[in-house]
């Protein structure tokens, strides 16, 4: 999401309030929650928490929102534990609003159960983490789309192409882009390796439920066609810089543990691992770039100059992975 944006749209609570009313919802419950790739505002419905989450017709296009959305109710309907998207009051699963700033999609949650799965993860959690990423390809592979078909790899790479070329100056990151793009082309497509991936499955999309030892999956938008394997680079690689720290991480090896009692997953998904990286990062740093676009306001909030600096730091680092590799595609 674009900072300026973000500031602007956080500076009331108007948007999220005229969307709200398409959903019932008790009076006075409306409070911001945070703001990212989108705006998310928790609220009560006879004294229960719903969130409400809205993004920009620049952010999201609503025939990918309703793909999205479909999937998990596919999910779902096979008893896989994520949350639900709730009809509006006019029994619309997506609302929308114009406004000046342009359209707004919004859409309503109810509340994930159990308790985010962050901080110290036990072997045990990990276990469980890894073996429903698993369980999630393994429907995955099944999946037939009724109405909306979400994205691919390729749309996604066709968006940071977009990103960069309004700033002919990284010339770096292009020259990646065509590497990565190379590379990914190579790759085998199958069935059994390739599907509808979640692209975000890591601990804080999580809630663990301890009573019954299982889990509760939020956060399906950035989801697209992509490779199984792709997906579980990127569900851990919060806690790996390289393909030897996977190896001797005992989280990563707890959650391999996990995977692999109820899905295969290759042993050469290790050689690949530095090269999906790349696109993370490179995915990333398109999205940092995007954000910072146009980003100064002289009468932005307080938290604006910080927020921006920090993903200022952000993009500087990735910009600097771009320019040496140790590793060739």
């Amino acid at each position: 999401m674009n900072l300026k944006t973000m500031a602007k749209v956080t500076a009331t609570d108007h948007i999220a309030s005229s969307l709200l009313q398409r959903w019932e919802h008790d009076e006075g419950s409306l409070q911001f929650w945070r703001a990212s790739t989108n705006f998310v505002y928790a609220f009560q419905r006879k004294q229960e928490r719903f969130f409400l989450r809205f993004s920009t017709e620049q952010d999201h296009d609503v025939d990918q929102i309703e793909a999205e959305l479909e999937f998990m109710q596919y999910l779902i309907a096979h008893q896989y534990t994520c949350v639900s998207p709730i009809l509006s009051s006019q029994g619309r699963i997506v609302e929308t609003v114009g406004t000046s700033y342009g359209k707004f999609f919004g859409v309503v949650f109810e509340a994930a159960k159990g308790n985010r799965l962050d901080g110290t993860l036990s072997a045990s959690q990990c276990v469980v983490w890894g073996s429903s990423l698993a369980a999630l390809h393994v429907l995955s592979k099944d999946y037939e789309p009724v109405q909306k078909h979400r994205r691919s790899w390729r749309d996604v790479l066709t968006e940071i192409g977009a990103v960069l070329h309004n700033h002919p100056e990284e010339q770096a990151a292009a020259e990646e882009l065509e590497r990565i793009t190379c590379w990914l082309e190579s790759l085998p497509v199958s069935k059994e390796t390739y599907g509808l991936i979640h692209y975000d499955f890591q601990p804080d999309n999580v809630f663990y439920n301890c009573d019954r030892d299982s889990l509760n999956i939020i956060d399906f938008d950035d989801a697209f066609y992509g490779w199984y394997e792709l997906d579980v680079i990127s569900a851990v690689s919060d806690l790996f810089d390289s393909a030897d720290d996977l190896l001797s991480s005992t989280a990563v090896q707890s959650f391999l543990q996990g995977y692999r009692s109820v899905a295969d997953l290759n042993e050469g998904f290790i050689d690949r691992l530095p090269f999906f990286k790349r696109f993370e990062n490179l995915y990333g740093f398109s999205r940092l770039l995007w954000s910072l676009e146009d980003s100064e306001m002289e009468d932005g909030p307080d938290w604006l100059p910080g927020l921006r600096e920090k993903l200022q730091r952000s993009r500087n680092r990735l910009r600097e992975g771009f320019k040496v590799k140790t590793e060739s595609v």
